[in-house]
């Protein structure tokens, strides 16, 4: 059996794929094409060797969701709403979390006021019909959109997350008047209250719907025309994968498709290492990622805002909890208007790319700072089949950063490294320090093509002591994805203080929320159901997502659930208050069909560990550069062991070791790597 996944980033589409039967690896990275997506997939299967014909499944992994939304190319959309509620979407919330920037802007809605359109009807909390649904409203606000050219429609019905039947009712409407335009209702996406949130998510799932749809489908054909007949499944945020049918109508579930793979490799091979809690850093030619793992598993967050919590869209469906920052291989160093070096958020991408990639890049980038720096090899870039412009990069340095700031292209070069890794490391210390946990207590493992070229000096900053470089870090989140299992998610609003929860009426709807998640699998042979309840004190705005398990819902176990709340609330906020009251908001519930695990070969023990040659390379001191071994990894065997200053090279990435840090090589081949200075 053969498995293949295919990620494409900000600069390269990575592939990897794995022969279960000869437990070989083979690997490819190619340029993104951001004109067509789907040909950097074709370029890599064709690099890579493999017959399309003899794949079984495919896994994918795309940013086109995310950047649809982000760089504004959606469809044009409409919203239909309760009477009365027009104006929610726009107004959305009153927080204004930059309290003294002049410059401050709310979000901007991607539905204008005047396609929002309103009809007769209303439920009330309990699902009671206040109001019966009015035909005519319901064909006056079809009329208005379909006349406007509206591409996607959102439906969006007040308390319609406890009955659906008045959203689907005029979904039937919509679908029969407009059959070409893409259809998004509320219920079918998110049965959560907050009607903001719920309103937002639907219609971020109707402006992204008809690109995404029209990708996934792009992606189906040109796949079969190449003679690919095996199983394709799409990555989704919360770590899982979904097949392609599901993906099209729910397309905002595949926001973080690209980097979640990596987050679900780090907390695999941590526990492969004994390591259980983990800190994955990923820094591609874009962004850097960072998130954190604790007992063998990836944090789950209810959702998020893309594009910031100040002025983005809020997007209310389980995903990773992911730190983004614009710190990428790819990142532009520039002067503002004061005098100051930056680096990111812009990015030279693909195309243009960093100056030493020859693409006609102009501005200096992070990774020409660490060509400048000696600390990537032009002449070895992607093992020797790209080669770098090793002296316009320095000369991009200089007329940009260098010149200007008084400074030689050295020092020049790495005040962009120093730059990037503070970034990076506010990173981290947000997914580990701001929720409660302490980082010296986790190991950090590093991917992405870029990422172990900074890691030591991200884990020196914040003392972390050990590092992870896994295999194929540089196609680390494809490698993520083939072992990430088939998940589905799904939440309803069941509110009701603890003390008096109706646990006949809990275990009905979830009985029924199981059957619809279990229902969704591919594949359900190894199927697992989790629960969770969304708790908070009375009073409280915000909850705390509860584990339950299966036996204390069918014991109706009070006290399980509420000393289970109390220490998970003591151990978040280091504080606790057992006898005030508390009640239950969501019930959550996520099918998971367990992918059976991959077995990886080993490494060869008792090869020799002479380094290949040796190069000069600035570290620290930016005057005088350190002579540095130079191992080439591959032919690194299991149970070695060096000291750095030392540089470890490999097809896709390089990493960087200082005075003091010590590795040794794993059985499977990682690199772990104790920290000199932690």
């Amino acid at each position: 059996m053969i498995v293949v996944a295919i990620d494409i980033g900000g600069t390269f589409t990575d592939l990897i794929g794995f022969d279960t039967a000869s437990r070989r690896f083979c690997q490819a990275k190619s340029l993104t094409t951001p004109h067509n997506l789907v040909q950097g997939i074709v370029d890599c299967l064709d690099k890579s060797g493999l017959s399309p014909s003899g794949i079984n499944e495919l896994i994918h992994g795309s940013t086109t969701a995310i950047n649809t939304l982000i760089e504004r190319k959606g469809a044009k959309t409409g919203l239909i709403v309760t009477r009365g509620t027009r104006d929610v979407y726009a107004i959305g919330r009153g927080n204004r979390p930059e309290a003294y920037n002049l410059f401050f802007h709310r979000h901007r809605p991607l539905v204008s006021r005047a396609l929002t359109r309103e009809v007769k009807g209303r439920l009330l909390p309990s699902g009671q019909e206040f109001e019966p649904l009015d035909a005519a409203s319901i064909a006056a606000a079809i009329d208005t959109l379909k006349a406007e050219g509206v591409e996607a429609v959102a439906v969006c019905l007040l308390h319609s997350y406890v009955d659906p039947a008045h959203e689907k009712a005029i979904g039937a409407a919509v679908s029969k008047a407009m059959p070409g335009a893409y259809l998004s209702l509320s219920h079918e996406i998110l049965r959560e209250y907050r009607e903001y949130e719920r309103m937002s998510t639907t219609v971020v799932n109707a402006y992204i719907g008809p690109t995404v749809g029209g990708y996934v489908a792009n992606l189906e054909s040109n796949l079969a025309k190449i003679g690919f007949k095996g199983d394709l499944s799409i990555m989704r945020s919360n770590g899982g994968v979904m097949p392609p049918a599901i993906a099209m109508t729910r397309p905002v579930a595949m926001m973080e498709s690209g980097p979640v793979g990596g987050i679900i490799a780090s907390a695999r091979f941590g526990q492969k290492l004994g390591q259980t809690n983990v800190i994955s850093f990923d820094m591609g030619g874009t962004t850097a990622k960072a998130s954190l793992v604790k007992d063998g598993e990836p944090t789950l967050s209810p959702g998020y805002y893309v594009g910031g919590y100040a002025s983005g869209h809020p997007v209310m469906l389980p995903m990773i909890d992911i730190v983004e920052v614009g710190a990428g291989g790819g990142s532009i160093a520039w002067i503002d208007e004061i005098g100051a070096l930056k680096v990111g958020p812009t990015s030279a991408g693909a195309a243009p790319g960093p100056i030493c990639y020859r693409g006609g890049g102009t501005e200096p980038t992070i990774t020409d700072a660490n060509v400048v720096l000696g600390r990537l090899d032009p002449d070895n870039f992607l093992g020797g089949t790209m080669k770098l412009d090793a002296a316009g990069a320095r000369a991009g340095v200089e007329r940009v950063v260098a010149k200007p700031l008084g400074m030689d292209a050295i020092a020049a070069a790495k005040a962009i490294v120093d730059i990037a890794v503070s970034k990076m490391s506010l990173a981290v210390r947000e997914v580990s320090v701001e929720k409660g946990y302490d980082p010296r207590e986790f190991a950090l493992v590093a991917s992405g093509g870029a990422g172990p070229l900074h890691v030591m000096a991200i884990a020196r900053e914040l003392n972390i002591p050990t590092v992870i470089v896994p295999l194929f870090p540089s196609h680390f989140s494809a490698l993520g994805m083939l072992l990430a299992d088939e998940r589905h998610d799904f939440v309803r609003t069941f509110y009701s203080d603890l003390s008096r929860l109706d646990f006949a009426t809990l275990r009905d709807v979830h009985a029924e929320m199981a059957a619809e998640a279990s229902g969704s699998l591919r594949h359900n042979a190894n199927a697992s159901v989790e629960t969770q309840l969304d708790i908070r004190y009375v009073g409280q705005e915000f909850t705390l997502s509860v584990p339950v398990d299966r036996a204390i819902l069918q014991a109706g176990d009070r006290v399980a659930i509420r000393t289970a709340f109390d220490a998970l609330y003591e151990h978040r906020y280091s504080h606790s208050s057992p006898d005030e009251p508390v009640e239950v908001v969501n019930i959550r519930v996520a099918a998971i069909g367990k992918r059976v695990p991959l077995a990886f070969p080993q490494v060869e023990a008792g090869g020799s560990t002479k380094a290949a040659r040796t190069r000069p390379v600035y570290l620290d001191d930016v005057k005088v550069p350190v002579i540095c071994p130079v191992y080439e990894r591959e032919k690194l065997p299991a149970g070695a062991s060096f000291e750095g200053p030392a540089i470890v090279q490999e097809h896709g990435t390089t990493t960087v070791m200082f005075s003091g840090d010590k590795c040794q090589v794993a059985p499977t081949g990682e690199l772990i790597i104790t920290v000199g200075a932690a």
